[in-house]
């Protein structure tokens, strides 16, 4: 399943064919990787600023334009452009295993702002520098306008002006964005390492239908794909197109046609259950059209979440790009960026809050200006290993393989209390109960973490990983219900057997590795016990774990 998002397969320009990408040479490629997000469109809330005043580029620029002065402010968006992103963010996402990335990038960095069309040059070699560094490595770059003129969305990560996607309704607005396009195309259509044009990003948030203007609205983000595209194709005819649809990119009704032979059909996931129950309408969309799709923006959760969503993706040949490489004081992306001395102070302003001086400021910013460099933030490898389900990883019990048992997963048809039953892939029933609730601990928690899995006499669970190396072991976090007898397997040979009984009281449980008989200490709670065995070595491997008697709830798999 991996090998299909290996970097050797980064070759040649990309293509869809039928519902796969495949490279130059005719090979499938799923792809794997990250966007660049606060690089060339900023975003306030990976600033950790909190309020409306620091949300977005123009008004982030106002702020520090206030706190800097002006002479300061515009060397230091220079120096942050220069050193967002450097060789070495692209060196390190390749060398984590991704084989692409996607450039968000705000139009104001490539045009000016002004009467007529007037190209900034240093935007564009911006550009050209990230490609020479990804064509070094190995990785394919999606150019996506995240900010298009006058905006596509209708909020702060579009750049807007007054939270109305303008582009839509104004003729200068319309008339840019087509020009940047063609631009864009005339520039890259011959650099093979693009591995697409993501037109418009996450076009038409929700709430904007109040005054009834939703299918107006709609129906001029087609009629901008229709308009677009051919102005691309005169120019680019080989280029992969990354086509999304309205309501931050979930909704699907305007793929009642195809836009293009060559493109993607591009769809946003958060704060979802991470399961096909999740991806149903989207197979369904690229099933009628015969296209395929992208996962071109997700993540902002909890590991185990990635460890769910993203090998499950990569089953049903849909790549993926997570969001964001990296941002301040976070766990879930794959780098952090510690906050300077006075961060506090500059934010509060932002709020309302006493104004810091000059000097302050500027000692606050030069300092963040070297602490966002990739080399001093904070590497959380966890996130990696989540998404490729690397030793290192925790995945739920419930996220068990989809793909070839036809199971289904946590994705069940029917609820009853706080049960959902589902079945396995040998076609018996599966159980995954909901744990008492907890409350929510982010804005994108969607309570899958809650669940455990319940099987019986016969039933199984399977588990793909990837990538184990000598001494890895997998283990599994089990509550005995009835007297049972559970066993686990390595691609069919059996590494772990052993015999459970149902008691409180209980803190170790006997298991035979490759025929030794070991003992494994408890997981957590009285009686939460864990299985656990050696791996042998290998790029990828399937974990089995049957139930020959008895009753068992299953809570988590590490592997290490």
């Amino acid at each position: 399943m991996f090998e299909k998002t290996s970097r050797n397969l980064v070759k040649g320009f990309l293509r869809s064919e039928g519902r796969k990408v495949v490279n130059e040479a005719g090979e499938e490629i799923v792809l794997t990787g990250w966007g660049l997000g606060n690089w060339l469109l900023p975003e306030g809330y990976m600033w950790l600023s909190g309020t409306a005043r620091f949300d977005r580029p123009r008004r982030m620029e106002e702020v520090i334009r206030e706190l800097a002065g002006s002479d300061y402010a515009e060397s230091f968006w220079t120096s942050f452009r220069e050193n967002y992103v450097t060789r070495e963010d692209i060196r390190m996402m390749a060398e984590l295993g991704y084989n692409s990335v996607r450039i968000p990038i705000g139009w104001r960095v490539l045009m000016a702002d002004e009467p007529g069309i007037t190209w900034k040059e240093e935007g564009f070699a911006l550009i050209d520098r990230c490609l020479d560094w990804c064509e070094e490595f190995g990785l394919y770059a999606f150019l996506d306008l995240h900010g298009a003129p006058g905006g596509q969305t209708g909020s702060n990560i579009d750049d807007s002006i007054d939270d109305f996607p303008r582009l839509f309704t104004d003729e200068d607005s319309w008339h840019k964005c087509i020009e940047l396009w063609k631009e864009l195309a005339r520039r890259y259509r011959d650099r093979w390492i693009v591995g697409g044009y993501d037109l418009l990003n996450e076009p038409l948030r929700p709430g904007l239908w109040e005054d009834k203007h939703e299918y107006y609205l709609t129906q001029r983000l087609v009629d901008f794909y229709d308009a677009v595209i051919p102005e691309i194709r005169a120019i680019d005819s080989r280029h992969m197109l990354s086509i999304e649809g309205h309501r931050w990119a979930t909704d699907m009704s305007i793929f009642y046609k195809k836009y293009d032979e060559n493109m993607v059909i591009h769809f946003h996931r958060y704060a979802c259950m991470p399961g096909m129950e999740s991806l149903r309408e989207y197979v369904a969309v690229s099933e009628r059209l015969n296209q395929p799709l992208w996962l071109g923006e997700t993540g902002e959760s909890y590991p185990e979440w990635y460890a769910a969503l993203y090998p499950l993706s990569v089953s049903l040949d849909i790549g993926y790009n997570l969001w964001p490489w990296k941002k301040m004081s976070c766990t879930n992306s794959p780098y952090s960026i510690h906050k300077p001395e006075g961060w506090g102070a500059f934010m509060e302003y932002a709020k309302g809050g006493a104004r810091p001086s000059y000097a302050s400021v500027q000692q606050t910013l030069d300092q963040f200006l070297e602490l966002m460099k990739v080399e001093n933030c904070t590497h959380h490898p966890v996130v990696t290993s989540a998404a490729f389900r690397r030793p290192g990883c925790r995945v739920r019990a419930t996220d068990f393989d989809e793909l070839p048992g036809k199971g289904e997963s946590y994705s069940g048809l029917r609820e009853e209390g706080n049960i959902f039953n589902y079945r396995s892939q040998t076609g018996m029933a599966i159980r995954a109960l909901v744990n008492e609730p907890e409350s929510k601990r982010f804005v994108f928690d969607s309570g899958w973490d809650r669940l455990v899995l319940e099987m019986e006499q016969g039933e199984f669970a399977a588990y793909t990983f990837s990538s184990i190396g000598e001494g890895s072991t997998v283990s599994f976090e089990l509550v005995c219900l009835e007297e049972a007898v559970v066993s686990v397997t390595q691609d069919g040979r059996e590494i772990a057997r052993t015999a459970l009984t149902a008691q409180t009281s209980q803190t170790s449980v006997a298991v035979e590795l490759a025929g030794t008989a070991e003992t494994a200490g408890i997981a957590g709670e009285e009686a939460a016990l864990t299985i656990a065995a050696p791996l042998a070595a290998a790029e990828e491997t399937v974990v089995k774990v049957n139930v020959h008697s008895g009753k068992v709830q299953f809570q988590v798999v590490h592997v290490d």
